[in-house]
C-alpha cells in the first residue's frame, strides 16, 4: 500500500525516529495528527485494474500501490505504524496483527507452508508460545534445548529458532549473535517484547524475525491489544499473505495508538528502567527476598523469588496493579506459575527457571520511593517481621 511516505533510510537518533517515523509526510499533507482510516473496504471504478493489482499481491504479499483494496489487506493507520516500527529496529518491513500470538502464529504458518514444520526453541518463553509450540496446535514439531545445542537441534526442515531475550519471566539473557550464528541458514527469530528497541535490536545481532507483544511497551499505556513481527520485505509479503488469509488483522485505532505509543517509547522505557534498577537493587538486599532477576541490558522488568509466600505479596499490594500483562505506565505484578506459564507443564516450567516462589514485577513511572512503600509492606513490614519472630520465639 503505498501511503506517501518517505522510507529512505536516514542516519537520526532512536528517539527522533520515535517521534517522526510514520509522520514524515504529514505535514506535506497539511496535517499534523496522524489521520484514522476506519474504512473497511475502498471504491475503484476500474476493476481490471483492480484484479491486476490483487494478483500481484497474491503472487508476491508486497504492498499494492496506490489507494488501499480492502481492510483486511492493509490499512494506511496500520501502515504508518508499520514503517514507524521498522524503522526503530531496523528492518526494511513490519507487520502487525491484532495479537502477539496471531503474529507469532503468522510465522509459523509461513514456514509450515514452506514443508518446514520443525522448530528449535530455548525456555523459558512467554507461556503461551511455549503452548502453541508444544502442543503442536499448528501442526508443528518442537525441539527445546539450551543455546548452546541449537546447532545440534537443527533438522533439514528446521523452518525457525526462537528464543527470547530477556525472557519471560526469568529476564535470562541469551548471546544472540552467537544463537544467530548456529542457527546457519535457519531464520531466528527473536521475541524482544522485553527489551523493546530502545535497549535492544536483534537483527544488528543476525536475527531475520523480531516478534513483538506490542501489547505491551510499543502500545505502553495498557489500552491496546496487538502483535507484530519485523523482519525483511520478502518475509513480510509471506506474512501479509498469511495474515490477509487468516484475518488476524490489527484495528486501525488499534494502529493510532500503537503509533503513539512510539513516540513516547524512549522516555517511558528509559524512566520506567531507572525506577526498576533501583528496586531490583533494594530488593537484593532484603532478607524477605531470596533472589532478584534482572538484566545486564537493564530494562523496566524485575523477576525475585520470596522466602515466604508468593501469593500475600500479590494479596498485600496496593499501589502496584496484581495483573497479567506489563510494559504499561503503571506497575503490575504477577505470580507467573499461577498465571502467565501456568499453561506450561509444571516440570517444565520449573526446569526453565519458573520457580513458584517467583514473582514478576512490570515496573511504570510511579515515583519509585511509592512504589517501594507499596512492596514493603506487601512482602511484610519491619514491625510484622519482629511479631512473627516474637511469636515464632514464645511457640
Amino acid at each position: 500500500m503505498d501511503n506517501g511516505m518517505d522510507t529512505r533510510r536516514t542516519t537520526r537518533a532512536l528517539a527522533t525516529e520515535a517521534v517522526h517515523a510514520g509522520r514524515d509526510d504529514l505535514a506535506g499533507l497539511g496535517l499534523h495528527a496522524p489521520p484514522i482510516d476506519l474504512s473497511t473496504t475502498y471504491p475503484s471504478y476500474d476493476s481490471r485494474a483492480e484484479a491486476a493489482r490483487i494478483d500481484a499481491f497474491a503472487t508476491t504479499g508486497a504492498e499494492p500501490d496506490g489507494p488501499p483494496v480492502y481492510g483486511r489487506l492493509g490499512n494506511p493507520t496500520v501502515a504508518r505504524f508499520e514503517t514507524a516500527l521498522a524503522r526503530l529496529e531496523g528492518t526494511e518491513a513490519a507487520v502487525a496483527f491484532a495479537s502477539g500470538m496471531a503474529a507469532l502464529s503468522a510465522v509459523l504458518l509461513v514456514r509450515a507452508s514452506m514443508g518446514l514444520r520443525h522448530v528449535v526453541a530455548v525456555r523459558p518463553l512467554y507461556g503461551c508460545s511455549d503452548h502453541l509450540l508444544t502442543a503442536g496446535l499448528l501442526g508443528s514439531e518442537v525441539t527445546w534445548t539450551d543455546p548452546a545445542g541449537v546447532a545440534d537441534a537443527l533438522r533439514p526442515d528446521t523452518g525457525l529458532v526462537l528464543v527470547e531475550s530477556p525472557a519471560n519471566p526469568t529476564l535470562a539473557e541469551i548471546d544472540l549473535r552467537a544463537v544467530a550464528h548456529a542457527c546457519g541458514s535457519v531464520p531466528l527469530l527473536v521475541d524482544n517484547t522485553f527489551a523493546t528497541p530502545v535497549l535492544q535490536r536483534p537483527v544488528e545481532q543476525g536475527a531475520r524475525l523480531v516478534l513483538h507483544s506490542a501489547t505491551k511497551y510499543l502500545g505502553g499505556h495498557g489500552d491496546v491489544l496487538a502483535g507484530v513481527v519485523a523482519c525483511d520485505e520478502e518475509f513480510a509479503g509471506r506474512l501479509r499473505q498469511v495474515r490477509f488469509a487468516t484475518g488476524g488483522v490489527l484495528h486501525p485505532l488499534a494502529g493510532y495508538l500503537l503509533l503513539r505509543g512510539l513516540s513516547t517509547l524512549p522516555v517511558r522505557v528509559r524512566a520506567a528502567s531507572a525506577n526498576a534498577a533501583e528496586l531490583a537493587s533494594r530488593l537484593a538486599a532484603d532478607p524477605r527476598v531470596s533472589r532478584v532477576h534482572y538484566p545486564s541490558i537493564g530494562g523496566a522488568m524485575v523477576a525475585f523469588e520470596v522466602h515466604g509466600d508468593p501469593h500475600e505479596v500479590i494479596a498485600g499490594v496496593r499501589l502496584i496493579t496484581p495483573a497479567v500483562s506489563l510494559g504499561s505506565v503503571d506497575s503490575l505484578i504477577q505470580h507467573p506459575a499461577s498465571i502467565s506459564h501456568r499453561i506450561v507443564d509444571a516440570d517444565d516450567r520449573r526446569d526453565a527457571g519458573v520457580s513458584d516462589r517467583l514473582l514478576r514485577l512490570s515496573v511504570g513511572l510511579e515515583d519509585v520511593e511509592d512504589l517501594w512503600s507499596d512492596l514493603d509492606q506487601a512482602l511484610g513490614t519491619p514491625s510484622a517481621r519482629a511479631a512473627r519472630s516474637e511469636a515464632m520465639a514464645q511457640g
